[in-house]
């Protein structure tokens, strides 16, 4: 990673989890949806809530709340699926990430993330970046390629036998 600069502003797409607001990187953001249709996937683990077809690719989508823990919450009208792109064991992927809401697009200087401080958390520490502060708010920031170890990423990537992404099938008639 290259050395920050205190002048760089680095832009953060934050978003609400059970009364916290958490922080990606609007680089790893690809697009924002409105909650759809996710068809469950049986046999997973709790926090994958299923898979979405978007644009012909199924991609599947975390609960995020599940994911750090937290009890699940029925879906609202606030409720969005954040379509993000990681990296995992040098591969792209691509998932969705369910949120109890959008907020909005941030601006943080780099001095203004501190170290996450090591105390017990539902967030893995190493996936944690740093603790934002903007007025008087605390924002989680989020390394999304390390909210997921390597074997979650095998978990979620659905993949046919050639190694290329499933794309959802239409019914046959």
């Amino acid at each position: 990673m290259p050395p920050r600069n205190d002048n760089d502003t680095n832009q953060y797409l934050t978003f609400g989890l059970d009364g916290e607001v958490f922080a990606l990187a609007i680089a790893q953001v690809r697009e924002v949806l409105e909650l759809s249709t996710i068809t469950r996937i049986p046999r997973t683990p709790p926090f994958m809530r299923g898979v979405i077809n978007l644009r012909g690719h199924a991609v599947p989508v975390v609960d995020m709340r599940r994911k750090f823990g937290m009890s699940r919450a029925d879906d609202t009208v606030n409720t969005c699926i954040i379509i993000v792109e990681t990296t995992c064991a040098g591969e792209p992927h691509i998932l969705g990430a369910l949120v109890d809401s959008v907020r909005e697009v941030v601006e943080l200087p780099p001095s203004a993330i501190e170290p996450a401080p090591r105390m017990g958390t539902t967030v893995r520490a190493e996936s944690i970046l740093g603790i934002g502060k903007r007025d008087e708010e605390f924002i989680i920031v989020l390394d999304i390629g390390r909210v997921f170890s390597e074997q979650e990423m095998d978990l979620l990537a659905a993949r046919d036998g050639e190694g290329q992404q499933v794309r959802e099938q239409a019914p046959a008639a």
